[in-house]
């Protein structure tokens, strides 16, 4: 519906004197190429609809930059450079982390960029700061400036925890549906269990010989200078009927991710750093992760305007996460700033009427203040 209303408003724009393109006159390009890298069980493209799209499928970071087009972003300067990217569907960020690097090296050779810029929605933010860490240590300089992420569990996710619980018998099944469905819209190595022994905070099993979980890999791959210049956060929270039917159905009948807590570590056993304050059935997270588990770097406030470009901002009212495995009370616990939206909200899985394309060309925007 969205991506309807967008493609009428720029017809609109450009038969009554061009208001779509003096958007893109306003709007401000990043010197760096910006690369969108997606979350668990995500893809760049499959027939034709886009991970990081508009709710017709249009890719966010696609500039309106050929004659009457419409399948375009008409809130990115013209010149803007996006991709996405492309890395296994199921498994760890350790993994994941090294196809996303070779992407980037990808884009690189194909531009003759010197940095990229990263968004990453869920897992892909995960991905992100392995991804920098890599590139640095491949390059032997920084080639990645700056990481937003979106909706990211980086200090775990009760939903991989509840996975795991089930038992043998659950997660078999999950292990062969992620080698079925990654091997059909990627390549083979998916491994759906390696995805969510990494998605929660403590090592999955401390006999294995294998360190898995958030609080091993934040440590691994921390905030680091050498490796990006700036680090930040797009926090999301939802809640009643309005959240996906699906996440609503979940909590309504097995589990409640009570998300709002303050505690260093694990403190009550449901995979994600904190604990809950005991309230279920409230706006604490986004139906697969906390609040208390998104905060990296400055938290980031979203502000739409309707008849103008959006804007992203630092929330002033909370101080940055420098350490992801210590972040205080306050950035745990604060609503502050967390958009109204569900886990998918954001990466255009609706029917709802939320602005993809407004949202990503603020946050382009805010990137571009940040380079």
């Amino acid at each position: 519906m969205r991506g309807i209303q967008t493609g009428l408003a720029l017809v609109c724009a450009w038969w009554m004197g061009g208001e779509g393109v003096a958007w893109a006159q306003q709007a401000r390009r990043t010197l760096h190429p910006v690369v969108f890298a997606h979350g668990l069980s995500g893809y760049d493209d499959l027939l034709g609809f886009d991970y990081f799209g508009d709710e017709l499928g249009n890719f966010v970071g696609d500039a309106c930059d050929e004659l009457l087009e419409l399948s375009c972003n008409p809130y990115l300067n013209s010149g803007q450079r996006a991709f996405g990217a492309q890395v296994q569907a199921f498994q760890s960020s350790e993994v994941r982390g090294l196809d996303l690097a070779s992407d980037i090296e990808g884009v690189l050779a194909t531009t003759g960029a010197t940095r990229v810029n990263i968004v990453g929605h869920s897992q892909g933010g995960i991905d992100a700061r392995k991804a920098s860490k890599v590139l640095f240590e491949r390059q032997g300089r920084a080639v990645v400036d700056v990481i937003v992420s979106v909706s990211s569990p980086h200090r775990g996710s009760p939903v991989a925890k509840y996975v795991l619980d089930l038992g043998p018998g659950v997660t078999s099944v999950v292990a062969a549906l992620a080698n079925i469905f990654g091997d059909i819209i990627y390549k083979p190595g998916n491994d759906g269990i390696a995805a969510v022994k990494q998605l929660i905070y403590n090592d999955a099993d401390a006999t294995d010989g294998i360190v898995t979980g958030m609080k091993a890999f934040n440590a691994a791959n921390p905030m680091d200078s050498r490796y990006a210049s700036h680090y930040a956060s797009l926090l999301t929270a939802q809640a009643g009927l309005e959240v996906n039917p699906a996440f609503f159905l979940v909590r309504l009948a097995f589990y409640d991710i009570d998300g709002d807590g303050f505690c260093v570590d694990d403190c009550d056993n449901d995979g994600a750093a904190g604990q809950g304050d005991g309230v279920r059935n409230e706006r604490d997270d986004d139906g697969v992760v906390g609040i208390n588990s998104q905060q990296m770097g400055p938290r980031l406030r979203y502000t739409d305007a309707p008849l103008g470009l959006d804007s992203i901002t630092v929330d002033g009212s909370l101080g940055p996460v420098t350490d992801l495995n210590a972040p205080g009370s306050a950035q745990m616990t604060s609503l502050s700033s967390v958009l109204d939206q569900d886990h998918l909200d954001v990466v255009g899985f609706g029917p709802d009427l939320f602005d993809e394309l407004g949202f990503y060309a603020a946050i382009i925007h805010y990137i571009s203040q940040h380079e």
